[in-house]
């Protein structure tokens, strides 16, 4: 597996591109803008893009899916929550016209075959209602939910301090100690790091 991180926007935003390196087969997560980075680092890459996977809803990670989806033609996997927030202007949302609606709405459980790669989506709700988590072998993708030594802010609309705290106790910290932890911004950690150092984890 191959992982590009291309960090975009005034945000810094990561976006991810996730490259079986024997098929080619690959996804995008999280294309936030500069749809023309992204657009030449796949071409670079020579990578067969079959899905793009959005964490949630927030501008920073959304701007770029309707140019990107246009170009590849390939579906846009959301929750259904973030979805809607979408589609009503929710305040920090992407909009229609750069978003627009999921092509497959994902859940909790839901898995998808990339190549050799096999993904599941974790649903981690409290950055957003709709927050999603992608895992990929020893790989976790974690958008806004967790940071190395930090969280996702809530106190946006949909934001929960007590869910994103829930959400990553149940869902994230229950993972292999040595799972990579690709964050939404920021650098990489790893699920011992964050039991050990994260001060907003502290048991």
């Amino acid at each position: 597996m191959n992982i590009q991180r291309i960090p975009v926007g005034v945000y810094a935003a990561n976006c991810y591109i996730v490259i079986d390196e024997e098929t080619k087969d690959a996804i995008v997560v999280d294309p936030g803008s500069e749809y023309a980075v992204i657009k030449d680092e796949i071409k670079k890459l020579g990578a067969n893009i079959k899905y793009i996977f959005v964490t949630h809803g927030h501008i920073d990670h959304t701007g770029a899916v309707a140019e990107l989806r246009e170009f590849l033609n390939v579906p846009v996997c959301l929750n259904e929550k973030d979805e809607k927030l979408i589609m009503n202007g929710g305040y920090m949302f992407g909009t229609p016209e750069n978003c627009g609606k999921a092509d497959i709405q994902i859940e909790e459980g839901d898995m998808f075959t990339i190549g050799n790669m096999k993904l599941k989506c974790i649903e981690t709700p409290g950055h957003t209602l709709g927050g999603m988590c992608f895992i990929i072998d020893n790989v976790v993708f974690t958008g806004d939910t967790l940071f190395s030594g930090s969280i996702g802010r809530t106190d946006f609309e949909g934001g929960s301090f007590e869910s994103i705290i829930d959400s990553i106790k149940r869902k994230l910290l229950v993972l292999p100690q040595d799972t990579i932890v690709l964050p939404g911004h920021g650098d990489h950690t790893t699920i011992k790091n964050e039991k050990v150092y994260n001060p907003f984890l502290s048991f």
